[in-house]
């Protein structure tokens, strides 16, 4: 974690006013829709939710343990174009935490 970016697991509708009085202003979900079944919500559900309070959404699912480069590479120009502070997560946050590792190894961030 950093002052630009924050690691969470799953997240519901229902937090979207916790993570504004946090101070994020941006969210993205590495989460595959219906990865964790029917009581997961969705992301549109989420995106719904978040730009109606205001904040940045993508939706950029990955693969546990597939992680690739062009995944990578999608989420630093997600990174470097959203506003920050950005709130990543998945359904622990260590898929989130790998693909950012990851982007700051490859030296593709911006801050």
């Amino acid at each position: 974690m950093s002052e630009n970016v924050g690691f969470t697991g799953q997240i519901g509708p229902e937090h979207i006013s916790q993570i504004v009085e946090k101070g994020f202003k941006s969210i993205i979900n590495n989460r595959p829709d219906m990865e964790g079944g029917s009581e997961q919500p969705t992301s549109a559900q989420i995106e719904e939710a978040a730009r109606a309070a205001g904040l940045d959404y993508v939706f950029q699912p990955v693969v546990a343990g597939q992680i690739t480069e062009l995944d990578v590479r999608t989420f630093a120009n997600h990174y470097n174009e959203l506003p920050k502070p950005i709130l990543m997560f998945c359904r622990t946050g260590n898929r989130s935490n790998n693909l950012y590792q990851l982007a700051k190894q490859m030296d593709l961030l911006d801050d």
